[in-house]
């Protein structure tokens, strides 16, 4: 299966993009996955409420565009339905089995998705009632994504 992850913006922290490249090598035996950065637009000093559903809408058109259109789909959204490692393990397993070629993860900038990269969406995830920066989401997912590839080969992962 491959797993393509779009998210919003760059990494900036050498740490966070570490990390991140450390949990790609270790998925490598089990899932081909893929980055795709999507440009964050630009601010310019304080933003209104308006300026954040226009950033919002012209990031999610860029989303959209890098969605193929057979590609199952998740959004990370603290909205979405919160999942333990072992059931997010189980919907990746069950992505596999149902022979699902190719699934997207969609990682949104600081002003979150929009409503028309919201509706392409066939599950939405929260990681977190939590709030997390867009760069550190990537981590985490990383991390959680492999520790559901270890649960479903039965192999150890720390409780």
């Amino acid at each position: 299966m491959q797993v393509r992850i779009i998210a919003v913006g760059k990494i900036k922290e050498k740490f966070l993009s570490e990390g991140i490249a450390e949990y790609e090598k270790r998925l490598g035996p089990y899932l081909n996955v893929s980055f795709c950065e999507i440009t964050e637009e630009k601010k310019r000093g304080a933003i209104k409420e308006g300026q954040v559903s226009a950033q919002k809408e012209r990031e999610g058109e860029r989303i959209l565009a890098a969605i193929p259109d057979q590609a199952y789909v998740v959004v990370l959204d603290v909205r979405g339905k919160e999942l333990s490692s072992e059931s997010f393990a189980a919907r990746i397993r069950d992505l596999q089995l149902a022979g699902t070629s190719q699934v997207i993860f969609v990682i949104g900038g600081d002003a979150g998705l929009s409503d028309k990269v919201l509706a392409r969406a066939a599950f939405r995830l929260s990681l977190s009632p939590m709030t997390f920066t867009h760069q550190m989401v990537r981590l985490i997912f990383m991390e959680q994504l492999y520790r559901a590839c270890r649960i479903n080969n039965g192999e150890p992962y720390h409780k």
